[in-house]
C-alpha cells in the first residue's frame, strides 16, 4: 500500500471517529481532504536523506521511561525518532514493530525516542499519554511535545513519521507512514554495524 492510500485510510478512520462531534466533522472533513492532496507525492521524500544535524528534542514536555535524553547527549548512539499520537491507528500499527526493534537491537546501541506530537486536544493531557504507553507496552523513552517546537525543527508533518539518525548525529534517513519495515530496518542494521 502507498503512503496516500495510507494516509487516505488514515483520514477516513479519523472522519469516521470524530464525525459525532458537534463542530468537528466538518472541520476533521475538511483538514482531511486537504491533507490527503498535499500528501498525495510526498512518497518521494522518504528514504535515505541528505545527512543534516539532528535537531534536539526542544520545548518538550513530560518524558517517560527515561530521565530527559538529548541528541549531543545520544551521540555514539544510532537513534530511531518517531513522530506519533496515541489516537492515530497508523501510529498504533507501527508500535509493535519499534517495540520488536527496541528489544533487538538496544543492547546494539540502537535509541528509539517517540515524540508524541498531538492532534486532537485530549492527547495534550500527560496522564492520558501515560495510560496509552502502558496500554500499548512501551518500554522506549516518550517525550511530550504538546508545543510542536521538535516536531517543526524536524519540519514534520505526518503521523507517524520515523527519523533514523547515525552516530555522529546526522539524520541520515526518513520514512513516512507504515510498512518498509523491513527498508527501515536494513538502514538501521547498516548503522548500527558502523563504528
Amino acid at each position: 500500500m502507498n503512503l496516500s492510500a495510507i494516509v487516505c485510510r488514515s483520514l477516513l478512520l479519523r472522519v469516521a471517529d470524530h464525525a459525532s462531534a458537534a463542530g468537528r466533522s466538518l472541520r476533521v472533513l475538511a483538514a482531511a481532504s486537504c491533507l490527503a492532496a498535499a500528501l498525495a507525492g510526498c512518497q518521494a521524500d522518504a528514504g535515505v536523506a541528505h545527512p543534516r544535524p539532528a535537531p534536539e528534542f526542544s520545548g518538550t514536555g513530560a518524558w517517560f521511561n527515561s530521565p530527559p535524553l538529548s541528541m549531543s547527549g545520544l551521540r555514539g548512539k544510532v537513534v530511531l525518532v518517531e513522530f506519533w499520537t496515541y489516537a492515530c491507528i497508523n501510529c498504533l500499527h507501527v508500535t509493535p514493530q519499534l517495540e520488536r526493534w527496541h528489544a533487538r537491537y538496544a543492547e546494539q546501541g540502537l535509541v528509539i525516542v517517540g515524540v508524541h506530537t498531538p492532534e486532537l486536544d485530549e492527547e495534550r493531557i500527560p496522564s492520558n499519554v501515560e495510560a496509552a504507553i502502558e496500554r500499548l507496552g512501551i518500554e522506549y523513552p516518550v517525550v511530550l511535545d504538546n508545543s510542536y517546537k521538535t516536531w517543526n525543527a524536524y519540519r514534520n508533518q505526518y503521523w507517524p513519521a520515523l527519523y533514523l539518525v547515525d552516530r555522529e548525529g546526522n539524520v541520515v534517513y526518513r520514512h513516512y507512514g507504515e510498512g518498509d519495515y523491513d527498508v527501515t530496518e536494513r538502514e538501521m542494521r547498516r548503522l548500527l554495524a558502523s563504528p
